[in-house]
């Protein structure tokens, strides 16, 4: 088994269906996104460049995207924290997936990379 497929299947629920979903999400966003495995974590790129990664969120235990070029996007539900370059968005993996605003964060994401 590839370990990009082993960290899907090892994550407990629901943050295992939750990260199954924004999978396949993000890579039908464009034909474009490629999964790879890159630092450890399933990362997606863009034409070959690093565009965003899911995550588990230590502190609140949920699934996040991490956007690469997060710092160029203004959107209030993306967290900083301590990073320089990347922004979160925390999804509540008890909750319905907010599919608008992900496609909305991502497609502005998206918009950089075609500039």
């Amino acid at each position: 088994m590839r370990p990009i497929d082993n960290y899907f299947l090892e994550k407990p629920e629901p943050a295992k269906s939750a990260l199954a979903f924004l999978r396949g999400h993000i890579l039908s966003l464009d034909t474009h996104l490629t999964e790879e495995w890159k630092y450890g974590m399933p990362m997606y790129c863009y034409k070959g460049k690093m565009f965003c990664y899911l995550w588990v969120h230590k502190k609140y235990g949920q699934p996040y995207i991490g956007i690469v070029e997060g710092n160029r996007l203004s959107h209030p539900d993306l967290l900083q924290e301590k990073r320089a370059r990347m922004k979160i968005l925390v999804i509540d993996a008890t909750e319905d997936i907010p599919v608008e605003k992900i496609n909305a964060i991502l497609e502005e994401a998206l918009a950089f990379y075609n500039n």
